[in-house]
């Protein structure tokens, strides 16, 4: 059951997160820089987002906790967020990124760490996976881990934008992102269902 749960935390956090969508972005807004200047927005971009999104496993939940906000209100808003998200990376542009030609430390704040990477689907979802009142501390040691394994991927796919671009084209690049909102609307409704206490899911 354990490993389930982190193949599904996975598959659900490189849906969220998108490695694909932001390799696409990322190439398109550093593509007239420098090996060294890309390289250098790409680790900031990580190393902003990592922040944003581990604190959100730490404390995130602590502070909803403190508004008043129940685990089923947050398993039921998780899930129709996520759900949302997903169709919008079938249907649309994921996040409503957009290119943008901004400084060197804007582009790694804004819209790579922000909200390409670090997303609010992410966000949700990191929560989502790491509820206090499910998961003992180890557990979401390992769905931190993933989520740092995953960031990890997205920044050595960012390192190597140009080659891979060429070889799947934005074509590819699309399919892939539709592909991978298919499996995250799907796992959205899991999260839903298991929340409502449907048969079967629970």
């Amino acid at each position: 059951m354990l490993a389930e749960k982190f193949i599904r935390d996975g598959i659900m956090l490189l849906a969220t997160i998108d490695p694909v969508g932001t390799l696409s972005i990322f190439a398109g807004l550093t593509a007239g820089l420098s090996g060294r200047q890309q390289r250098r927005i790409a680790f900031k971009a990580i190393c902003y987002s990592a922040i944003i999104l581990v604190g959100a496993v730490v404390i995130g939940q602590v502070l909803l906790t403190a508004m008043g906000v129940k685990l089923i209100s947050l398993q039921v808003a998780g899930g129709i967020i996520l759900f949302l998200f997903g169709l919008q990376m079938i249907f649309g542009n994921p996040g409503g990124k957009k290119e943008q030609t901004e400084t060197d430390h804007d582009l790694a704040v804004f819209p790579l760490a922000v909200p390409s990477i670090a997303s609010p689907g992410a966000i949700m979802a990191v929560i989502v996976l790491t509820d206090n009142h499910l998961y003992s501390i180890p557990v979401q040691a390992g769905t931190t881990l993933i989520l740092l394994g995953v960031l990890a991927i997205t920044f050595l796919l960012m390192l190597a934008a140009a080659p891979i671009l060429k070889v799947i084209g934005q074509n590819g690049a699309a399919i892939l992102i539709r592909v991978m909102g298919m499996i995250l609307a799907a796992l959205s409704i899991e999260v839903l269902l298991s929340a409502l206490g449907v048969p079967g899911w629970s």
